[in-house]
């Protein structure tokens, strides 16, 4: 019914049933992984009003257990979803009935539960996928540091020493660019991909 996807891994799709609606993967060597995908197969739908919670654990040293931690959901009708697990920390979350877990493996866990009680559950901190909105203010940054840096050697043509090695750019035209790109990302911010 589900799949977990590593970057650079095989694909996962042996999920282990630990109840009759609990599924966990295995996910060896979990400090070098960023992100984690979890998706509906396609072959079996969620039972009507139900969803998939989903939830990383790490291996708790302290303890000996896991410790689990909410990242979010999935559904029918939102049938994957990304996860960031790289800034999570371990040791931070609560016990889930998804069954032991050795102690050098971390696990995704999916829970299948009512769609309200997804609804009312909070996902743990800094597990959603960078969006969108996040590129789009990381180039805003971008671009505000070139212009800005580029603008403080900023000189009158009265102030400029002659340089013949030199190259000079007029500032016009950096703001020209700066203001073309700034168009162009607030009507697709993925135009940059073609």
């Amino acid at each position: 019914m589900f799949g977990c996807l590593v970057a650079g891994r095989l694909v996962q799709t042996d999920a282990a049933q630990v109840a009759p609606d609990k599924f966990v993967f295995h996910v060896a060597d979990y400090e070098t992984v960023n992100h984690v995908v979890v998706f509906m197969l396609g072959t079996v739908p969620f039972p009507p009003g139900t969803g998939g919670a989903v939830y990383f654990s790490f291996p708790d040293p302290a303890s000996g257990g896991a410790v689990w931690q909410l990242l979010g959901f999935i559904t029918n009708d939102k049938p994957s979803a990304i996860f960031r697990i790289s800034g999570l920390a371990a040791g931070e979350g609560g016990a889930h009935p998804f069954g032991s877990s050795p102690s050098s493996v971390a696990q995704v866990g999916v829970s299948v539960e009512a769609l309200g009680l997804l609804a009312q559950q909070t996902p743990v901190s800094g597990a959603a996928a960078a969006t969108v909105d996040a590129f789009a203010q990381f180039a805003q940054k971008t671009l505000d540091s070139l212009y800005n840096f580029a603008a403080s050697f900023a000189v009158t043509q009265a102030q400029m020493t002659p340089n013949p090695s030199e190259t000079f750019i007029p500032s016009s035209c950096v703001l020209k660019w700066y203001q073309n790109f700034q168009r162009r990302m607030s009507q697709n911010p993925n135009f940059w991909k073609t």
